[in-house]
């Protein structure tokens, strides 16, 4: 049996350097103990283990969803590890229980494999129409807390819209216990249109336990302008391109490397060394083609005539260590360590703050790419004049002058052998700079590695 208490509860535990549990509060503790383990041993829960190692190797915090066993149920926990002091502390949320229903055919679970394919995010109600899961991509995607909903009517979340003649598809499939598609609705909380579809969940005794849905936002039509005035030498991509792009593959995307990273993780039980590695390069494929879809949409987004930003007061140093922090992991597999400004450091400027992190991790990210095992990669701030300036200054094999600004060319890549991204990385770093006042300028020669200077307006 699962301890009752409320969804979205967290639960803390403290470690040793070992991985030994030294306490935990009380769902947590009883967790363990059910998986076969006791204070003062490892955690015997393998996916939370694996974690808590992770986190201590890397000296970092990390944050998962993972699915545990727990007796006949699963577990959907939000976990959270993190260095403390010798030890490590462990925050676990979430504690969605998946119960061990299972539809009577195979047809149902083919079903619901269709319907997670082409889902923006998942949801599941009891028989009364209850709301019992939500899963996380729906808080993420606009801002609301599932907990908060979890037991409500599921439409205190979806206002049902007729099909034109009266009638729900969704009325229909619970009086006939059926699947449902194509039902209309919009989000109460933000008025955004979605269509549903859902497969009814039968518990073991063969009666409706509910559904399990899918909901998929609707996004509006669109239509292309008339390409009369198009410049045959300058192709451009129909307008809305880039978010069809990205919502049409960033979410299958995002399960296949979500997926990989478990298998290579190893998170239920070991695995064949081989397997692992296939999982890894699935994995880092799919993180390949994540980005190039990313350039696509912010290639798109800066060649709009209407492109703007938000231009506010930011703090150089501070977007230099948020960039290397995201990054330090990418470079420790490297074996390069990255010199970033010590946290007393500051320098005001003017700017757009999402921007010129998307700038600052595209640069320092190069710099960790290009540079040799056990390389440095410097990270400095300066003011010149008027200018707030980051260098990016690495011990790579160096740009020739005359390249200098061929790599700022749109789909340029100097060596198209080496492994890399698209060529639209710099393109577009150096548009979003100049949009902002400001410049990326290069320093580097053959042998003598890159130096890399994103200027802004001071402040």
């Amino acid at each position: 049996m699962n301890i009752a208490s409320p969804a979205m509860e967290i639960a803390i535990a403290r470690l040793d350097r070992d991985g030994a549990l030294l306490e935990a509060d009380t769902r947590l503790a009883a967790l363990n103990q059910r998986a076969g383990g006791a204070v003062g041993q490892p955690l015997a829960v393998p996916q939370l283990a694996t974690i808590v190692r992770l986190a201590g190797r890397l000296g970092i915090g990390i944050s998962r969803i993972v699915v545990a066993a727990d007796g006949d149920d699963d577990l959907e926990l939000m976990v959270r590890a993190e260095p403390d002091g010798d030890g490590v502390r462990l925050e676990v949320g979430g504690w969605h229980v998946q119960r061990g229903w299972r539809a009577p055919t195979l047809d149902a679970d083919r079903d619901r494999d269709f319907l997670r394919a082409d889902a923006d995010w998942l949801w599941e109600t009891d028989a009364a129409l209850r709301l019992v899961h939500l899963s996380s991509q729906a808080a993420f995607r606009h801002g609301f807390d599932p907990a908060s909903l979890l037991g409500q009517p599921l439409t205190r979340l979806f206002a049902l819209v007729d099909n034109g003649e009266g009638a729900f598809p969704i009325l229909a499939a619970v009086a006939a216990q059926s699947r449902f598609e194509g039902q209309e609705a919009r989000l109460r909380l933000t008025g955004e249109p979605v269509m549903l579809a859902a497969t009814p969940r039968i518990d073991p005794g063969g009666r409706f336990a509910g559904f399990a849905g899918a909901a998929r936002i609707v996004a509006p039509d669109v239509v292309d302008p008339p390409a009369d005035d198009a410049d045959p030498d300058h192709a451009t991509l129909p307008p809305q391109f880039g978010a069809r792009l990205d919502k049409a593959l960033r979410g299958p995307l995002a399960r296949i490397i979500a997926n990989a990273d478990s298998i290579a993780a190893q998170f239920e039980g070991p695995l064949s060394s081989d397997y692992v590695d296939y999982a890894s390069d699935i994995a880092n494929a799919g993180r390949h083609l994540l980005t190039l879809i990313e350039d696509l949409v912010d290639l798109q987004a800066i060649e709009r005539p209407d492109f703007t930003v938000s231009l506010e007061a930011i703090d150089l140093a501070d977007l230099a260590r948020r960039a290397a922090g995201l990054l330090s992991v990418r470079a420790a597999e490297a074996q390069v360590r990255i010199d970033r400004p010590d946290a007393d450091e500051q320098l005001a400027a003017t700017g757009d703050f999402h921007r010129v992190l998307q700038i600052l991790v595209n640069l320092i990210g190069n710099a960790v790419r290009y540079s040799p095992t056990g390389g440095m990669v410097w990270l400095r701030i300066e003011r010149d004049g008027d200018r707030a300036c980051v260098i990016v200054a690495d011990q790579g094999k160096g740009i020739a002058p005359e390249d200098h600004e061929r790599i700022f060319s749109k789909f340029e890549r100097l060596d198209p052998t080496e492994p890399g991204g698209s060529g639209l990385g710099l393109y577009i770093a150096r548009a979003l700079a100049r949009s902002m006042g400001g410049d990326i300028l290069v320093d580097s020669a053959p042998g003598q590695g890159a130096r890399f200077v994103l200027t802004l307006p001071a402040r």
